[in-house]
């Protein structure tokens, strides 16, 4: 891969991660159409190394609330076991901590009851994904896909749940929209958003949500991958153009996230599912004519 490549597909990771228009779908069709060739999956881990730390940088508040919160949810848990045993023991009557005592508290165990399906579905169907990414009438299906969600995310209504008043059930079931997005041209974004706020999501916290759910959603991608690739032997100069093209992913990738997060306050995402319908019709054409 050269270094162009690199940068190539660097930008177009990272302009559309955190866009709703797919990035494994822009990537598939791009690596299609100018057959680019990789040497294994490091730089596909790479780019998602790249994008997580957008995100990080640019919800670091909420992620040190979370780590915090998560730490503290531990704790309690904990220390409820040990009251258990010594009430049943000593015959006291210690009240238990309370462990869901926050939004914080209740958002992080959403998300994680929402990673439960996506994980299995990245898991069970990654020979499929990779079969889907070969061709380009896969992605362009999931670009249609995409578009159709991006519709109901105009003329939707938003709704007024913050954390508390989101069930568990709401959140498994927003987990497996997302692992749906592990076909190419299906965006993750757009389709956890379009979930949330058909279940009613404040318009804020449908944004956070599908954002903060990227980072489990991302982060595992990124290992399943490492662990396919252990034993990989990779020159120096190639090691090198893959971090050129993740730091690029990275940079264009939180500049994209503080797109997206005007755009919801606009409520103008027309304009990306005629934009996934296009790209989408092209790849269906390309695929019958080249």
């Amino acid at each position: 891969m050269s270094i162009i490549d690199a940068l190539l597909l660097g930008l177009v990771q990272g302009l559309t991660e955190f866009l709703p228009v797919s990035s494994s779908g822009h990537l598939a069709i791009l690596k299609n159409l100018l057959q680019i060739k990789e040497t294994g999956l490091l730089f596909s881990v790479l780019l998602h190394v790249g994008t997580l730390v957008a995100v990080f940088a640019a919800f670091r508040r909420d992620l040190k609330k979370l780590l915090l919160e998560g730490c503290k949810l531990v704790y309690d848990f904990w220390e409820n076991i040990r009251v258990y045993f010594k009430n049943r023991h000593e015959q006291e009557a210690i009240r238990y901590r309370k462990l869901v005592s926050n939004n914080y508290r209740r958002l992080l165990l959403l998300l994680l009851v929402s990673t439960i399906p996506t994980a299995l579905e990245g898991v069970f169907l990654s020979n499929l994904v990779l079969q889907a990414e070969s061709n380009l009438l896969a992605p362009a299906i999931g670009l249609f896909i995409t578009g159709v969600f991006l519709l109901i995310i105009d003329f939707f209504p938003a709704g007024k749940k913050i954390p508390k008043d989101v069930s568990y059930k709401t959140a498994l079931l927003i987990g497996v929209f997302q692992g749906i997005a592990v076909f190419p041209g299906i965006s993750r974004l757009g389709i956890t958003l379009a979930v949330c706020l058909m279940c009613g999501f404040n318009k804020k916290f449908a944004m956070k949500y599908a954002f903060l759910a990227a980072v489990p959603s991302i982060l595992g991608a990124a290992v399943w991958e490492l662990i396919q690739v252990s034993g990989l032997k990779l020159s120096l100069e190639t090691f090198g153009v893959y971090i050129v093209g993740a730091a690029v992913a990275g940079f264009v990738g939180y500049f994209s996230i503080q797109i997206m997060l005007r755009m919801l306050k606009r409520r103008k995402f027309i304009f990306f599912a005629v934009y996934c319908f296009l790209i989408g019709t092209a790849a269906a054409i390309c695929n019958f004519v080249l």
